[in-house]
């Protein structure tokens, strides 16, 4: 029998390493790219979180990541978001603690331009 949530579905399946599964939604708002990740996030599960940043980027001057729901991100991960930031003016809104605490000890967060809320990365 195969595990269910609380309102009898299957859980997304995780990426076999013992990571939460991941999900991605992209949308525009205020003429930026929003992308909303949610889960864990490392070389093997990445995927899908560079191809939704990597796809704004010829066509959106601003890209926001709503990193709030972030669970886990290791270099793979801030590699990625330093790249994207090279390539357009990228906001990344919210990030957990662990996320936080990598990005201050590489010193990205001085690079980054990290906001509080998506309404204000999308308009300033």
């Amino acid at each position: 029998m195969s595990p269910v949530d609380s309102q009898g579905q299957d859980p997304a399946p995780s990426d076999g390493h013992g990571l939460e599964p991941t999900s991605v939604v992209r949308y525009e708002r205020g003429g930026a790219w929003v992308v909303v990740a949610k889960g864990a996030y490392d070389a093997n599960t990445l995927g899908p979180l560079a191809d939704a940043l990597e796809v704004a980027v010829p066509e959106h001057r601003r890209v926001v990541l709503d990193a709030s729901g972030i669970t886990f991100a290791d270099s793979t991960v801030l590699n990625l978001l330093l790249g994207i930031h090279r390539a357009t003016a990228l906001r990344v809104v919210a990030p957990p603690p662990q996320l936080l605490r990598v990005l201050q000890i590489t010193g990205a967060d001085a690079v980054l331009d990290i906001r509080e809320t998506v309404d204000d990365a999308v308009s300033g």
